[in-house]
Parts: structure tokens; sequence; C-alpha cells
């Protein structure tokens, strides 16, 4: 294993000269398989005429196996086993990721797939045009495990983009991160991002990070022109919401279409019922106690909302199929009822990416969605999502230039141009989303005063991934709901 005078002496090597000297430089790049005895320093040395170019081979690997996980991911340089697969980059590449490195680069760490990279990318040219200074991303299939371990071997990159809060927590707690707000202008974050967004990215009232790219899932989807021919009007709270579905039954339809098998993953779409509702009964205080389990699962407000997603999901007259077809019905197919003629059902909860699942041949005029509404007036109508928060491990002028040109308006509306984005920034205007939806959902999340990461996705793995799923399955199956929330809080107390 590399010792930490190593680490040092190699950057230091890397600093004074980025020059490749090789009898025979590799004209193109070409993989390796590692074998017993193998060192990242000896490889680049005989590959690449260089030791210290061993970085353009671990940063080569991980971005081949962001597309292709037969590569290895290389999270401590250290330590390399055999049989794994690397990258080796031709003398020309990596000359280039060494000079970038040494030149002022700012290295990027996250989990995003080529295509996403490729809209980073254009986001931040316009940031190297201005200053000079390049970004080399790094992508990882297994960011929470490389991140720690970089940052354990004292080689954090100087950015990085989690998926969620949790892991900055962990970090800020360990004195890890830097606080950005010694040199944002904080007036302007708190102008252009709502205060929930602001707490989510801080640890002890410390800014640690911005979020950057988001996804929102409290949508309720419909036809314009099945609502249309009937005279339904969108409900704007969970009363109307009710007696619209009343009328829906009356009129001899069926409301909802509901689909929570998913395989080994069946029940997650109904937590994110759960989620919805109980954001809008109790509010993000109560929210964030119960999923880092401060209440029990047969706390009251646990179970009432519990109570009101049963009122729908165990409704037989409200559900396309009745409840066998809730639990039978894979969740991609469950919307597809909508498009009938005549319809099969009116309405569908489910988050942003669902069109993807849509029929063939709809166009946008097909569909639209409609915020799942307020239940209590207190709450009003909050977000649940996910979000992509960048955080800062070394404070460098390149790192905080950086950050602060991600948080502009200007380089969020980029991406947002090119679609697939959205983003919590009320100054981004909505009039550069692409399409219509888009555009639409970018409004829903900027109006909301309240955004929640999807609670199953923040609970240790044998709850939110495990009980909590089941646990949705059995009670709409019949089971008594105290039953099943007593088994869901025995799981919990042993898991946290």
């Amino acid at each position: 294993m590399f010792k930490k005078a190593v680490f040092f002496a190699l950057a230091v090597m890397v600093v004074a000269s980025v020059s490749l000297v090789n009898a025979a430089p590799l004209a193109q790049e070409q993989t390796y398989t590692v074998k017993l005895g193998d060192n990242l320093w000896t490889l680049a040395e005989k590959y690449l005429g260089n030791g210290a170019a061993y970085w353009a081979i671990v940063f080569a690997t991980n971005s081949a196996g962001k597309d292709d996980d037969t590569f290895a991911n290389i999270a401590d340089p250290g330590l390399i086993h055999p049989g794994w697969k690397f990258l080796i980059p031709s003398t020309e590449e990596a000359t280039k990721f060494l000079a970038a490195r040494t030149a002022g680069a700012v290295t990027v760490l996250g989990v995003w797939g080529a295509e996403e990279v490729d809209d980073f990318e254009a986001v931040v040219a316009p940031f190297t045009e201005e200053t000079g200074t390049t970004m080399q991303f790094e992508g990882t299939r297994d960011l929470p495990a490389v991140l720690t371990t970089r940052v354990e071997a004292g080689n954090p990159p100087d950015v990085a983009i989690l998926p969620n809060p949790g892991q900055m927590v962990e970090f800020a707690k360990e004195g890890k991160l830097v606080d950005i707000s010694a040199f944002m202008d904080m007036e302007q974050l708190k102008s252009d991002y709502a205060q929930s967004w602001l707490d989510l990215a801080s640890y002890e009232g410390t800014l640690y990070g911005i979020f950057y790219k988001a996804a929102i899932k409290s949508l309720v989807w419909y036809s314009p022109a099945a609502f249309e021919a009937k005279g339904y009007t969108v409900p704007t709270t969970w009363d109307e919401l009710i007696a619209l579905s009343d009328q829906i039954v009356a009129d001899g339809g069926v409301p909802w279409c509901l689909g929570i098998e998913s395989g080994a993953a069946s029940g997650w779409p109904a937590t994110d019922w759960v989620e919805d509702i109980m954001l809008r009964t109790a509010g993000g205080e109560v929210y964030d106690k119960w999923v880092n389990h401060e209440i029990p699962w047969t706390d009251p407000a646990v179970k009432k909302a519990w109570e009101y997603f049963g009122q729908i999901a165990t409704n037989e007259g409200y559900l396309y199929g009745g409840t066998t077809g809730v639990l039978s019905i894979f969740f991609g197919d469950s919307p597809a009822p909508i498009f009938d003629d005549p319809p099969g059902c009116y309405m569908h909860r489910q988050a942003s990416f669902i069109t993807g699942f849509f029929p063939e041949g709809l166009t946008e005029a097909d569909y639209a969605f409609f915020p799942f509404p307020e239940i209590d007036p207190a709450y009003g109508v909050p977000a649940l999502g996910a979000a992509d928060l960048v955080v800062v491990f070394k404070d460098t002028p390149q790192s905080r230039a950086f950050i602060a040109y991600l948080a502009t308006p200007e380089a969020q509306e980029i991406w947002a141009a090119r679609g697939g984005f959205l983003t919590p920034n009320k100054r981004v205007s909505l009039d550069v989303y692409p399409d219509a939806t888009t555009k639409a959902m970018a409004e829903a999340l900027t109006a909301a005063a309240l955004f929640r990461f999807d609670g199953s996705d923040l609970m240790p793995a044998a709850v939110g991934s495990g009980s909590f799923w089941t646990g949705t399955l059995d009670y709409v199956g019949g089971e008594a709901l105290d039953t099943v929330l007593a088994n869901i809080e025995a799981s919990a107390a042993d898991a946290y």
C-alpha cells in the first residue's frame, strides 16, 4: 500500500513535470488485466513512461466503468487486486490529463452516466473559456464507498456531487467539507432558493453545498382530453381529489391506476404515496423525525398518513383491477389504461420519469399532471423528490469559482435548455425548458415552499427497502394497519 509520503512525492513529481517519456509510447488506449504483484506506479512506468502518470490510469478506468461494469472501480490507488480490468490511456491522452491536473483543473467525482456528463461538460465549457480552469469528471457506480475511501486516504476530489444530503452530513461532522458560506453570496442564494433547500444543504447552520439538478415525484398524471370529455376539473385539495374520485365512480368509471409490482422491489411505489401524504399531514419536521426513527412507526402521525393512503389504495371501487391489480400490475404498465378509449382509469400518481413508460405514439398533448394536492393547509403543497448536491472538499480558488459558477442561473439554464434537467433555483427562467411538461415540473418544484427527499431512500435498507416495502403490500392485501406498523417498527428498532 502506498505511504502518505509517497503520495506527496508523486504529487510533487506530477507538478514538476507532466511529460511522459516512453521508448514505445502507446498510440491508443488498451485494456489490461491486473496480475499478482502489480501496482499502479509500475504499470504507469511501463505503459506511460512515468510512474506519476498512474492517476491517468485511475481516471480512465473509473470513467470507462460508468458505462461498462467489467472495468474496476479504483477507490484507493494503493489497493488493486488481480483480475481487475483497467483501461490504460494513450500517452497523448495521459499527457493531456496530467497537464490539466497541474494547470488548475477542478476534479469532480459523481455518479452521472455518459449522457449526463456530456450535458455537464456543456455547462462547464463557458466557465473554462472564461477562467482557463478545466474540469476532470470522474464517474463511479459506487459513490459512497469510493468517496469515503478517498477521503480517508487523504485524496478527496476537489468537488463531489452527492445524490442526497446523507453523506454530506457525515463528512461535515468529520470536518472534511468546506464552508461555502465563507465565500458565496449568501443573500443571492437566499433569494434564489427556498429556505428548505438551503437547510437541506447545511449542517448545524453551516452551508456546505448547493443543489444543482433535481427531480420531482409529487405528480398526478391524467389525460386532459378524458377530463374535458367528462367535465372534470383538476383538484387542488385532498377533499377535492376524493370528491373527484367519487364522481368518476358515480359516472361508471375508475378513478385510479395504481400498480406497485416491481419484482424484488415490489411495494416501493406505495412508499412514495405515504411519504407525499405525510409531508402534507404532518409537515417537514415530523417527517424528518420519522425518517430518522425519532418517532416510532406506531406514532399517530405515521398511522394517519397510512390511513389517508388507504382511502385510495384499499378502496376496491377506486382502483383499476381492484387491490389485486394494485399488487399484481407492474408499476411501469400501470398508467397505460389512462389512454384507452374509453379510459380504464383517470389518474396515476408517479414521478416525472413515468412518461418513459407511457404507451408509444403519445404526444405531449395527450398527457399532463397536477401537483399532488394539499391536505392540511398548514403544510401547503410540498415537493417530494431527489436532487444532486455539489460540495467542496478542497478550498482552492478554482473550486470556489467552480461552485459559485454552478450556482448561477446561467450555468443551470444551459442544461435546462438541453432537457432532462430541473433546478430549484427560482432565478432560472422557465422559458428555457424545452417543453411544456418540463416547464410545468420546474414551476411546481420552485413553487414548493418545502422539499424533502424520498424517505425510504434515507432509511436503513432493512426498513427503507425492506419492511416498508413489504408493509405496503401487506396493507393493500388486507392486513390490519396496526399489525403492519408494529411489524415495521420491530424491524426499525433493530436497524437504526
